[in-house]
């Protein structure tokens, strides 16, 4: 062989490495679902006192912006990314109602959900975070 065609060999060798580390750093990630049943436990204490309701909705959209940027969906905003997100959702309207609840209160500091609302916003975030892989199926 030729110095010229080693050359090349090797050239078209590393451009091959390198698009397949690029498309490989592309592809979404998995969720790890311990991390995420971890945070959601946190979270779900938050619960116990009417206090912090409004701190676990919060916790909660922000546990689910985190799941949609490791799987990839594209946008800027959370809104964006839900919208990218919105064909994975068993219950997208629900999963839109939690995130407006999540939006009132960051407008207005002085907002405290009700029970009702927090329980809803809560559930409806959980079955997002399961439809998008980041908590394990209801069994």
């Amino acid at each position: 062989m030729t110095p010229e065609t080693i050359v090349a060999i090797a050239a078209g060798s590393v451009i091959a490495v390198f698009v397949g580390f690029l498309a490989y750093k592309k592809l979404p990630k998995r969720p790890k679902k311990q991390k995420y049943v971890a945070r959601w436990r946190e979270l779900q204490s938050l619960c116990k006192d009417k206090s912090t309701w409004r701190d676990a909705v919060i916790a909660a959209d922000k546990l689910l912006d985190r799941a949609l940027k490791q799987r990839k969906f594209k946008g800027k905003t959370p809104g964006e990314r839900l919208v990218s997100a919105q064909k994975k959702f068993s219950k997208n309207d629900q999963v839109w109602d939690a995130h407006n609840l999540y939006k009132k209160l960051i407008a207005n500091e002085e907002r405290q959900p009700g029970e009702e609302e927090t329980k809803k916003a809560l559930a409806n975030f959980r079955q997002a975070l399961r439809d998008l892989g980041a908590l394990p199926s209801e069994k």
